[in-house]
């Protein structure tokens, strides 16, 4: 039987920088979620925060399908009766396209406390500039 190796001390995070044109959704979203949660590390712990920080930018050149963009909706809703909204995935990629990378990861992470720290850790932004330099982020190919 072999043990659980469990990390002594606290675990050092890293910020990488994701760059999303002309990568698949899919699979660009597996491997945020495999940095998020730290899998990528030899000392991966399951339960204890080891992820790294991670910066992703150009999500508007993200590659989609373009049926996908078509036939795939978006749902919301308000709380009150009646009050669910839906946006196509076109759409959202003109007007928030960091929304949909940030669906595909939450798919991909636990559901619970975990899971929302985790998503603190991720930032997203449309375009090629981010305001993370001061964190001496290394690029991730």
């Amino acid at each position: 039987m072999e043990k659980t190796f469990v990390i002594k001390g606290k675990p050092e995070s890293e910020w990488l920088v994701v760059d999303a044109s002309g990568q698949n959704l899919g699979r660009l979203a597996t491997q945020v979620a495999q940095f998020l949660l730290g899998k990528h590390k030899p000392t991966f712990t399951p339960g204890v925060d080891m992820g790294d920080f991670v910066v992703v930018i150009n999500a508007e050149k993200l590659d989609v399908d373009q049926k996908r963009l078509e036939t795939k909706t978006y749902y919301h809703h308000s709380g009150y009766p009646g009050g669910i909204k839906s946006v196509t995935m076109a759409r959202q990629m003109e007007v928030h396209p960091d929304r949909v990378i940030r669906a595909a990861v939450w798919g991909m992470i636990s559901h619970n406390k975990q899971g929302h720290r985790l998503m603190k850790r991720l930032r997203i932004y449309a375009g090629n500039e981010h305001p993370h330099e001061a964190q001496k982020p290394v690029d991730i190919a």
